[in-house]
């Protein structure tokens, strides 16, 4: 526990001084910060309150952003020759994969974190606030805890998924696009079932959709619902992701 946790600081302070991370974190946030305004402006007075739209819109950012954040987890060390530098010293691989994990794992809660504005601007406007406002519907807090709920373990999946092809390659460029190439593709599964039987069968469309990270997330968290099989599906990706990645260190102490 005690490297995992040495790694784990050295990975959390990293991206508190590095540029790409806080280019990315404004990114996000001001992405998310215009469609809250959009869809604020075309609820006002004809529709609810509707907190996860913030959620749905970090979830999908996260498909492109994910991997600007992980591919250089390893690509930048096996680069310059550091990571040889941490597998010499007495630490296992699997606390280095995990403390590198975790490191962003919690950089992406931080930021997670700050979204919570919206949602108090929202109850501002709703549940709180006795005087004429833009939107007068008390807002539904169920759907917005089964979403963060959702979101962070979704995340994660992420992180995992961009750490294994962190790991595949010393090129953070090529690192950044597979593990984004992937992502896109476990996300817009979901909608394989839409397309014409002569495209994807029936088959394939349901093993997509099996796969996807969005049919897990929005079909069920996001309605403040929190299935057992979608908390299984998360964590699984995690584990699977992980243990491939420890698999993939391993192997270059041989090399």
């Amino acid at each position: 526990m005690r490297n995992i946790w040495t790694v784990f600081k050295r990975e959390l302070r990293q991206y508190f001084v590095s540029p790409i991370a806080y280019l990315v974190m404004f990114a996000v946030l001001l992405l998310i910060g215009l469609n809250f305004n959009t869809d604020l402006q075309d609820r006002a007075n004809f529709e609810p309150a509707d907190g996860t739209v913030v959620l749905s819109t970090f979830a999908f950012l996260m498909v492109f952003f994910a991997p600007l954040l992980t591919m250089r987890l390893f690509a930048e060390e096996t680069r310059e020759g550091t990571l040889e530098l941490m597998l010499t010293m007495p630490i296992r691989d699997h606390e280095l994969v995990i403390g590198k994990f975790l490191g962003a794992w919690a950089f992406y809660s931080i930021m997670l974190a700050v979204t919570l504005v919206y949602q108090g601007i929202l109850l501002s406007l709703t549940n709180f606030d006795p005087s004429p406002a833009p939107l007068q519907s008390e807002l539904d807090l169920g759907p917005i805890i089964g979403g963060y709920i959702g979101i962070w373990l979704f995340s994660g999946a992420t992180i995992a998924i961009g750490m294994f092809f962190s790991a595949m390659t010393e090129n953070q460029i090529i690192a950044g696009f597979l593990s984004m190439a992937v992502l896109f593709i476990l996300w817009v599964g979901d909608l394989a079932g839409l397309l014409p039987a002569s495209i994807v069968s029936t088959r394939v469309a349901e093993a997509l959709r099996v796969i996807s990270l969005q049919s897990h997330y929005s079909t069920s968290f996001l309605e403040g619902v929190i299935r057992p099989e979608d908390v299984y599906f998360y964590a699984g990706v995690m584990f699977i992701m992980l243990f491939v990645t420890t698999r993939l260190v391993e192997s270059r102490r041989w090399r």
